[in-house]
């Protein structure tokens, strides 16, 4: 057995849900661009979880669904108020998350349609948690979700207490989409690899959100805005991407480990970026990343990735910069629960092998001769 640093290149199990074949990104095999451009978030949460879009009839009853699981416990509430305001956003996602299980009479229930219950569940209710733990820190209250909305624009409205402009819904339905699964990624895995041993849904969900954590996976766009601000202005952009360079330091939001000639989602987040600058009337952090794009592609043959333009498209939607990260657990967890339903499905103990370096025939040595 040779071992493969971080498992790159090794094919660990076989999934219908999404592929990356030759640099295109599919949902059952729907290119990412048809559905960037035409699927509600709604329409794709289905096609992740039952292998197909839905029809009229379907998606206004998973809508409603939706609607009607997304009230969060009142215990729930109360630990995101008991919480302290300086935290660490995805340790508190991972908190509130674990918590939900201990108020779902079903959180232990491996029946199928328990488990499909309880991502509707997750899926509800995790925009509501971000919404609520987000105001509750800044000393207001929770909003409740409006009923028969989109997560969309029902996430935005439970964040700011006002009904968003069509256009930032539309942003915001983009980029949940485009977030929504992406093959077997880290927190995928980690996911994947919990409910194999068939542990239970939230232990799952569970699971991908601590790996999410990381900043090799989920923190990305938070670096990029933390980036931005640092820039400040187009005319710094130049002078400081090429000291980043002559420094060998990593400019955030490029470069993909599967993706060599540049991330499909990018350029639909790019448009965006685009749109709500002009919308807001500050397109500053838009042609800002233009202009460092271009360097960095420029100099470094490095392509944006779906971090690098979705945080000046959640800054435009004045998003807290910490936020960015639970914001990809709000739109994952539909690929996060497709991923484990699969598991269940046909499962196996994910349990492989580690090739040994350490020393081999050494002798025990009793205490005394230490």
């Amino acid at each position: 057995m040779t071992a493969t640093k971080g498992l790159e290149g090794i094919v660990a199990t076989t999934s219908s849900i999404s592929s990356i074949i030759d640099g295109v990104l599919t949902y059952r095999g729907i290119n990412i661009d048809d559905l960037a451009e035409k699927a509600s978030y709604e329409e794709v949460v289905y096609l992740l979880w039952f292998g197909k879009l839905p029809n009229r009839a379907e998606l206004n009853d998973l809508i409603a669904k939706l609607s009607q699981n997304a009230a969060l416990p009142e215990q729930v509430l109360d630990l995101i108020r008991a919480t302290p305001k300086n935290v660490n956003t995805m340790a508190a996602l991972r908190t509130f998350v674990s918590a939900l299980a201990l108020y779902d009479e079903e959180a232990n229930d491996m029946d199928v349609d328990a488990n499909v219950r309880k991502a509707i569940r997750l899926q509800a209710q995790l925009p509501a948690i971000v919404a609520a733990f987000s105001r509750i820190r800044e000393g207001k209250e929770p909003i409740a979700p409006k009923e028969g909305a989109g997560i969309a624009e029902n996430f935005l409205y439970m964040l700011t207490g006002q009904e968003p402009e069509a256009i930032a819904v539309e942003a915001f339905n983009k980029a949940l989409v485009l977030h929504a699964d992406h093959e077997l990624n880290a927190s995928t895995f980690a996911s994947r690899v919990t409910v194999a041993t068939l542990s239970d849904i939230y232990s799952g969900v569970v699971s991908a959100i601590g790996a999410l954590k990381g900043p090799l996976h989920g923190g990305a766009n938070e670096a990029v805005m933390a980036m931005l601000e640092e820039v400040g202005s187009i005319d710094n952009v130049e002078p400081y991407i090429q000291d980043k360079l002559n420094n060998k330091v990593k400019i955030m939001g490029f470069g993909h480990r599967v993706y060599k000639n540049g991330d499909p989602r990018a350029k639909h987040l790019q448009k965006m970026s685009e749109q709500l600058g002009k919308l807001t009337g500050n397109t500053n952090w838009y042609e800002m990343s233009v202009k460092i794009e271009e360097l960095v592609t420029g100099m470094k043959g490095l392509k944006p990735n779906v971090d690098f333009y979705s945080a000046s498209v959640y800054t435009s939607l004045q998003i807290p910069r910490d936020l960015f990260t639970p914001i990809f657990a709000v739109s994952r967890v539909s690929g996060w629960t497709a991923h484990i339903l699969e598991q269940y499905e046909n499962n196996r103990l994910i349990r492989p092998r580690a090739e040994y370096t350490g020393p081999s025939h050494q002798a025990f040595v009793p205490i005394e001769q230490r």
